[in-house]
């Protein structure tokens, strides 16, 4: 019986989701979930809906929930992470302070003045996750989802002490529109992505081992809702000679170019959803969402509404690792590791996400070589934001954070220095009671070593079980010689 932690359990629409795409899996289905979260309405509301699944479609899982993070994550062999840390309050400050500097965000929670505080205060709830883990699940894989994914995987790797892959399904996404814009099924059109978590960038695109990448502009512009909706990535595959994973939203905010006019942010920017680029679109949509999830609450319950069905299998990468791990079913994904010269023109020590494959050895990192130069340039100037920022967090260097928001792309592209102080100090006061290392607590965290040295093979001791040979249970068969090549006669 797989045991399974959900930390932010509370996300009632990812962790149903997520525990159903587990559920699919036959040799999971007595799965024994640890769901937690700090909110107990939300907590409990993703508790009844999860057992109502597991009841009407007469499985053996059971779920335990708990607001208290160590009993979820005591002797689990799996810990999920999708916290958001400060909630909607927090995440308000992170947009609406650096909107009064003129910094204009769709999304807020990868890079720029918000992405780098929801770092700061992310990290040092993952630390003590790991912690957790260190000391009452040491087997355990920590499988993290909250964003900023880059800077707390990194933080993670350097002070955690435990095994930890970033997860985010934007190359996915991505991948469903480029075979959407070519006119294929997605099936049959293969890539290579690799870059930084929202800056993943298609290196090749093949269709039954065709090159498909230069006809990817043509199609991008003749598509009816892509044309209107993408605008940024159609400008930037215009001009790059790539398309990125991300949103029209996400990756206009990471660049300098599209957002730092007030009169032309209209023209990149499309308002028929929240991802496609709108102010405080993000903000927005969670705030829709959690009024949505409150008042369909009841028709789920009843039965009223749909609900997902058992083996209706997302294509979240979180199950499939699972099943790869426990199986031996190889899983081919896009993960955020560590770079060990995985990508050559990016820093190691940094986080990438690449191609991995996954099988019952572990997860294992695929080689890509150089990213083409000017994907690699636009990805080593958030990364310099991202390292900053990880060390800050870690030692509590205020100054440092105010370095990092400096050399954001669309920061530097909107503010001068005394703008960049100033908005960071508003945004060290408003935040201060997530910012432990800022507040007047003084947490700071040294670097642990990795276990394994970083490597993802996850051997476990075998107790007191002993192969037949020395169990004194074996029945051998008699081998014969070894032949190679022509067999005399």
């Amino acid at each position: 019986m797989l045991k399974i932690a959900m930390i932010g359990a509370g996300s009632i629409g990812f962790t149903r989701r997520l525990m159903m795409d587990i559920l699919a899996v036959e040799q999971f289905r007595d799965t024994e979930f640890r769901f937690m979260d700090i909110n107990e309405e939300n907590l409990q509301m993703a508790t009844n809906l999860c057992r109502k699944m597991i009841r009407d479609n007469g499985l053996e899982a059971v779920i335990h929930a708990t607001t208290d993070r160590r009993e979820a994550i005591r002797d689990a062999d799996y810990v999920f992470c999708f916290v958001r840390v400060g909630g909607l309050e927090a995440f308000q400050y992170d947009i609406e302070i650096p909107l009064k500097y003129g910094v204009d965000q769709c999304v807020g929670d990868t890079l720029g003045p918000g992405g780098v505080f929801y770092a700061l205060r992310s990290i040092p709830v993952l630390l003590d996750i790991a912690k957790d883990m260190r000391e009452v699940a040491p087997n355990a894989l920590l499988l993290n989802y909250s964003n900023p994914m880059a800077m707390n995987t990194w933080a993670v790797r350097r002070a955690g002490g435990v095994p930890v892959i970033g997860l985010c399904h934007g190359v996915q996404g991505g991948h469903s529109q480029i075979a959407a814009a070519l006119g294929l099924p997605k099936e049959e059109v293969d890539y290579v992505c690799a870059g930084i978590n929202h800056q993943t960038w298609y290196i090749q695109v093949t269709y039954k081992g065709k090159d498909m990448l230069p006809y990817l502009l043509e199609c991008f512009e003749k598509h009816p809702t892509l044309s209107r909706d993408e605008k940024v990535r159609i400008d930037v595959l215009r001009r790059f000679g790539y398309y990125s994973t991300e949103s029209n939203g996400h990756l206009s905010e990471y660049l300098p170019w599209y957002r730092k006019r007030k009169e032309e942010i209209g023209r990149w920017i499309s308002d028929t959803s929240w991802i496609h680029g709108p102010t405080a679109g993000y903000l927005n949509h969670c705030r829709e969402k959690t009024d949505e999830y409150k008042k369909m609450y009841p028709k789920w319950m009843s039965g009223e509404a749909e609900y997902i069905r058992l083996g209706e299998r997302s294509e979240e990468h979180g199950s499939y690792i699972i099943e790869a791990l426990e199986t031996g079913k190889p899983y081919r994904g896009h993960f955020n590791v560590e770079n060990r010269g995985f990508i050559t023109n990016l820093p190691d020590g940094c986080t990438v996400e690449i191609p991995c494959y996954v099988d019952r050895n572990g997860i294992h990192p695929a080689w890509v070589g150089p990213l083409p130069l000017q994907c690699a340039a636009t990805c080593r100037a958030s990364i310099s934001v991202q390292e900053m920022a990880v060390e800050a967090a870690l030692t509590g260097n205020r100054e440092l954070v105010k370095l990092a928001v400096l050399h954001d792309p669309l920061t530097a592209a909107v503010c001068n220095t005394e703008e960049v102080w100033a908005m960071c100090d508003e945004m060290f006061e408003a935040l201060a009671p997530w910012l432990p290392q800022f507040n007047g607590e003084g947490r700071t965290w040294p670097d642990i070593p990795q276990p394994n040295n970083g490597v993802l093979r996850f051997p476990r001791s075998a107790g007191d079980w002993k192969p037949p040979a020395l169990a004194g249970t074996a029945q051998y068969e008699e081998s014969g010689r070894l032949t190679v090549g022509h067999k005399d006669n």
